[in-house]
């Protein structure tokens, strides 16, 4: 029993790494209890069925804000299942551990129904020491390492020293030279919401006027642009068919970088439009959320929650779109779309900005925004990009390449950033190597797995 609760113990530690917390030290600790833990009773699949509760119930509380708790648990108790295989330690012991989890990670990423990598432990590490880690070798390495310092700790505490735990990290010695070639200037709106909660787009003609409004408020106070941006959901009507709304976009001098909700026939998009005077380039998100765009098994899912019935399913785009305003060459990201490691780095490899555009006011003012803001300051080191991140609500942010915040705004406000932000050409090694990276820490996570199973037989 003592060793089950320590589990739910780490499970707590774990989750404070994360916002709204985000003390990164706490993740490696977690870890760390949580092998002492599992590594000592013999119930290990309840040990890691418990640790994984307590961390995905803690971190995602948010999405219970206004659907209830019933899509949390449910979200949670899925999560934590896939935890469960952490008992196959038993014949490796310890040492297995970081593989095992790592490759667990990795399929929560991708499954089910596209993957929710939400809970990746390398997002909560920006603010760690080795947290450009991420720029040699992705999420998964930066991921890794943690891991690999809990285990090393581990070691330590059992009167134990190997260093093998810790060669990946000689990797931060080797420099990466990226330069800004060129700047551009942007201007960054955050419009607000009339009310928080599901249904903010019921006054989506108000949602409009006020990013119409704050961007007005911010021109006249800096008028010289290169381009502007508006968030996720800040144009919930139509623009080309609402002839009000178009003939407002059509105002601007700068060019305009928009989410909208488009519809084509009987098919609905979630757009970022690049708008000009005379040219509107689309782009359609790619990567939907599930059970917020789209419902999957739609027929159980409604048994569950009577809200499914106002989900109307969008249609995904299949192709990148990249934005070209002067020396900017921009990719959009939209919201969700920042947990898929493929669309992030032909994003990345294509562009020399990366622009996030993203709305949580269906989430109030709870830590999803800044839990969102972190995934991007990863996003921004492991693909040595900067980053603009808008939100209709906040958090709205200018992110270097190193994942440093250089701006943001606050939650629930109207607000509005102006900077110039660089320009960056060169791709990160993560970039350069693309899986090689993911396939190397996988493979030394191995050979440390193996290593200690040799010794102990």
């Amino acid at each position: 029993m003592v060793n089950l609760l320590l589990s739910c113990l780490a499970g707590l530690l774990l989750s404070g790494a994360f916002e709204p917390i985000g003390k990164w030290w706490l993740a490696p600790i977690g870890i760390l209890v949580h092998m002492y833990a599992i590594g000592r009773t013999d119930r290990k699949m309840s040990s890691a069925f418990l640790f994984a509760l307590t961390f995905n119930a803690l971190l995602l509380h948010w999405t219970s804000t206004y659907v209830g708790s019933t899509p949390w648990i449910i979200l949670s108790i899925g999560l934590s299942v896939l935890y469960i295989p952490l008992a196959l330690i038993g014949p490796w012991g310890i040492a297995a551990y970081p593989l095992i989890f790592v490759i667990l990670e990795e399929i929560r990423n991708r499954f089910p129904f596209g993957g929710f990598g939400w809970a990746r432990i390398a997002y909560s590490q920006a603010d760690a020491p080795y947290s450009l880690m991420a720029a040699r070798g992705g999420a998964i390495s930066l991921t890794a390492i943690t891991l690999l310092i809990a285990g090393f700790a581990f070691h330590i505490l059992n009167k134990q020293i190997d260093f093998l735990y810790l060669v990946p990290l000689l990797v931060l010695l080797i420099p990466i030279n990226v330069m800004t070639t060129n700047q551009t200037s942007v201007l960054m709106i955050q419009g607000n919401v009339p009310q928080l909660g599901l249904d903010f787009n019921a006054r989506a003609q108000q949602v409009f006027n006020n990013h119409l409004n704050q961007t007005r408020i911010a021109l006249a106070d800096k008028p010289k642009v290169d381009f502007i941006v508006w968030p996720e959901n800040a144009v919930d009507v139509d623009p080309f068919t609402n002839k009000d709304v178009f003939d407002q976009l059509q105002t601007f001098d700068q060019p305009l970088i928009v989410g909208a909700i488009v519809g084509k026939g009987d098919k609905l998009h979630n757009t970022s439009i690049l708008w000009g005077e005379k040219t509107q380039e689309v782009y359609v998100k790619q990567h939907l959320t599930p059970f917020g765009e789209y419902i999957p098994l739609r027929s159980i899912a409604k048994e569950i929650s009577p809200l499914v019935n106002q989900v109307d399913d969008f249609s995904p785009g299949n192709r990148q779109k990249i934005f070209t305003i002067g020396q900017a060459r921009i990719a959009p990201v939209i919201c969700f779309e920042l947990l898929d490691d493929e669309i992030l780095t032909q994003a990345a490899l294509n562009s020399n900005l990366l622009v996030v555009q993203t709305n949580s006011a269906t989430f109030g003012t709870s830590a999803e925004s800044a839990q969102q803001l972190s995934i991007s300051r990863i996003r921004a080191i492991e693909h040595s990009r900067n980053i603009v991140s808008v939100s209709t609500t906040g958090i709205s942010a200018i992110i270097d390449f190193k994942g440093k915040i250089l701006n943001q705004t606050t939650m629930g406000t109207a607000d509005h950033i102006s900077a110039t932000v660089g320009l960056i050409e060169q791709s990160s090694p993560r970039d350069r190597y693309g899986d090689w990276a993911g396939i190397f820490t996988l493979m030394w996570l191995l050979v440390i797995a193996r290593r200690a199973y040799a010794l102990r037989r």
